[in-house]
């Protein structure tokens, strides 16, 4: 299932949702193919999306979720990437 979070998150002047699958990279990949999201867009484990391809995706059957869930989606899912700490560099 591929589940999104409201555009809450600020950056360059503007909000951002996160996209995740809870099944696999691929199909994260896939369906942001579909939805016109660029592979550029993708960080590690997720796509960081405009608000205002936030519609686009919940259209094309993403699920609206809060952040939290969208992050224990993933780690249940054993998808999770976190960025690595600045001390393991």
């Amino acid at each position: 299932m591929i589940l999104i979070d409201e555009p809450n998150w600020p950056g360059h002047g503007r909000l951002w949702s996160h996209l995740v699958s809870d099944t696999s990279v691929d199909e994260l990949h896939d369906f942001a193919n579909r939805v016109g999201i660029p592979r550029r867009a993708f960080d590690r484990d997720h796509y960081d999306v405009v608000a205002d391809r936030f519609a686009v995706c919940v259209a094309a059957g993403a699920r609206v979720v809060r952040s939290r869930e969208l992050v224990a989606a993933l780690r249940a899912a054993g998808l999770r990437r976190p960025k690595r700490s600045r001390l393991a560099r």
